[in-house]
């Protein structure tokens, strides 16, 4: 639980009033031309690439189309899926990163390439590191990635498209789709009016920590 310790422990901080401190608007930017970067310089792409054996090729923003018609995509992370991200903030060309944990409905760990500066480098690889879900429907829309100058979570909410799985398209259920579907179907039904919300009883306390609800 190492990892649910990680995000529930992360303040979640607007962006707007964390302008004077360090944050990860610059993650995953290159740092110029291919001289500049410096040998061991190793970009997302290619990392991924290696770690899920999904054989898709081109900036990381198009990782999520060319996936189309080729391998099984969703909204659910699964081990060896990739995370597309879009690009956002300072990240022109978006971003992939490998699952490689599972930790519960709203954390999982990635292995991914050119996020963090390491020790003032970029183009570095970064193993099982946090990533928490933030999305308001806990569907993986938007998340939180760790970002290893500031020892913590990020506090960007990025944009993502979705998981890639390497697998035939129709060959992996998206469970993500299905929680929604229930979770709605749910509420539809529901006839009987709730109780007041209390203190420390929620479906999703995660999602409330997110919210500022808790």
């Amino acid at each position: 639980m190492l990892g649910l310790a990680l995000a529930a422990a992360a303040p979640a901080l607007d962006p707007a009033a964390a302008s004077g401190v360090i944050d990860d608007s610059m993650a995953g930017v290159d740092s110029g031309t291919d001289a500049a970067k410096g040998p061991g310089y190793l970009e997302c792409v290619p990392y991924a690439r290696q770690t899920s054996g999904i054989r898709i090729f081109g900036d990381a923003h198009t990782w999520w189309q060319q996936a189309r018609g080729r391998y099984a995509t969703g909204h659910t992370p699964r081990v060896g899926a990739v995370m597309a991200m879009q690009p956002y903030a300072n990240s022109e060309l978006g971003h992939v990163a490998t699952v490689s944990q599972v930790v519960d409905a709203r954390t999982i760990l990635v292995s991914h390439a050119n996020w963090s500066p390491i020790n003032g480098r970029r183009g570095q690889v970064e193993r099982n590191v946090t990533v928490l879900d933030v999305s308001p429907e806990n569907d993986w829309s938007e998340v939180r990635v760790w970002y290893a100058p500031i020892h913590n979570l990020g506090t960007t909410h990025w944009p993502v498209s979705g998981f890639i799985y390497n697998a035939k398209p129709g060959t992996v259920k998206d469970l993500g789709a299905a929680r929604l579907a229930a979770t709605s179907t749910s509420s539809e039904s529901q006839t009987l009016p709730l109780p007041a919300k209390k203190k420390g009883r929620h479906r999703d306390p995660i999602g409330a920590i997110i919210a500022g609800t808790y």
